[in-house]
């Protein structure tokens, strides 16, 4: 009897070490920054959990509006905005003014009324962005990560499960936290809203252009989400060869963001996907 009880304490010691090897949410955080390669080779042999996606996702959401809001505030940048928007919508009127849709006086005085009630259209900004970044948020999380499980499945032959997609995204994240709060220092230091930290934002290059399309490729937050997101999915595959999964994720990243590119000229609410 006593033997059996000696022969069954080893295992559960194992059972109890095993268990003290995961690590906590804070030590995945550091170390998708310090050590990806070694963070994701042990977050790969515990079960996915959802905390590791959904939290990361919850403070980009976060930071994302606070720094819409912190760029807004800024005076310089607020009117930058409103001048962009007027020159859109007069754009607008004067295509329906050449179709016969309105005439120019009707399209003249659309435009004196929406100037005297700018403060309304301000409050509509405001909805927006406090409803509409989180709902794009989860709508690209969903989407991207879908895509990139189907890649990875039966494009690179992984074993992998949507649930390691999602967190090998998910704590990917935490870069674009980070480029979320440079963003915003730069926009003030600035004094130009931005939405995003490339070369082609820095240089205020329009992003429907070619050029502005690989300029704004131009991002080294970006990269390094996707070396990152790519260290997640091949180690979540249980596999080695690390190097290929970084190169096929980011030509696939580069490929589908042009092909979306493309598309997004005749569909603009697809341009979303193409980041």
């Amino acid at each position: 009897m006593e033997e059996m009880q000696n022969q069954e304490s080893p295992k559960l010691s194992s059972v109890d070490e095993t268990e003290e090897l995961e690590l906590s949410h804070t030590d995945k955080l550091v170390g998708v920054f310090t050590e990806p390669v070694k963070t994701f080779s042990k977050i790969s042999n515990f079960p996915a959990k959802t905390i590791d996606w959904i939290i990361p996702i919850l403070i980009v959401i976060v930071l994302v509006i606070l720094s819409q809001f912190l760029m807004l505030s800024n005076p310089e940048i607020k009117r930058q905005q409103q001048e962009k928007m007027m020159q859109k919508v007069e754009q607008q009127f004067d295509e329906a003014v050449k179709k016969g849709q309105m005439t120019r006086e009707q399209a003249d005085t659309q435009l004196q009324k929406m100037e005297e009630n700018m403060g309304q259209a301000n409050v509509f900004q405001t909805i927006g962005i406090i409803v509409g970044v989180p709902v794009g948020m989860f709508i690209v999380f969903f989407v991207v990560t879908g895509f990139f499980f189907l890649v990875a499945k039966y494009g690179l032959q992984s074993e992998i499960s949507y649930s390691g997609v999602m967190v090998s995204y998910g704590l990917s994240m935490y870069i674009a936290a980070i480029e979320t709060i440079v963003m915003a220092i730069a926009a003030l230091a600035m004094n130009k809203f931005l939405t995003g930290v490339s070369v082609g934002d820095l240089m205020g290059v329009e992003k429907n252009t070619i050029s502005g399309f690989f300029l704004s490729k131009l991002n080294p937050f970006s990269i390094w989400f996707y070396v990152v997101f790519a260290i997640g999915i091949a180690k979540f595959s249980k596999s080695d060869d690390v190097k290929k999964y970084i190169i096929s994720i980011i030509l696939i990243w580069l490929v589908m963001s042009f092909l979306l590119f493309l598309v997004g000229k005749q569909f603009p609410f697809l341009s979303g996907f193409a980041g």
